[in-house]
């Protein structure tokens, strides 16, 4: 199918709901993190997708500072026993990666998209 019939949507929009960068309508992933070979529905092939690690690299910068900036706040402010700062960061330290990794994975294949990114080639 041709890119011309669809209207340019919000990688932000689309990416991050899991959907087909191209019609918005399609699924984009087949299971946690693995992505279909092509949008059931505009037949978009996701061979140009390669998000590599980005999205992991984000995720825990962002989780590292909220988790590790977190701890130390309660620890300077109260001062709790270190089996509270297990119960509370632990599972903070878990949930947030899981939860954030797949929403990113699909904005940078997104943005891949819209900005027709490419590997590099050398010139012959």
């Amino acid at each position: 199918m041709d890119d011309a019939q669809y209207p340019p949507l919000s990688p932000a929009r689309t990416g991050l709901r899991g959907r087909c960068p191209r019609c918005g309508q399609g699924r984009m992933f087949s299971g946690f993190l693995s992505l279909v070979d092509q949008c059931g529905v505009c037949d978009l092939d996701y061979d140009f997708a390669d998000s590599g690690d980005g999205p992991a690299v984000f995720i825990m910068m962002f989780v590292g500072f909220v988790v590790v900036g977190g701890a130390l706040g309660v620890e300077v402010a109260y001062q709790p026993p270190y089996w509270l700062h297990a119960i509370l960061w632990l599972p903070l330290a878990i949930v947030l990666p899981l939860a954030l990794l797949r929403p990113a994975k699909g904005l940078l294949i997104a943005q891949q998209y819209t900005t027709r990114a490419a590997p590099g080639r050398l010139a012959d």
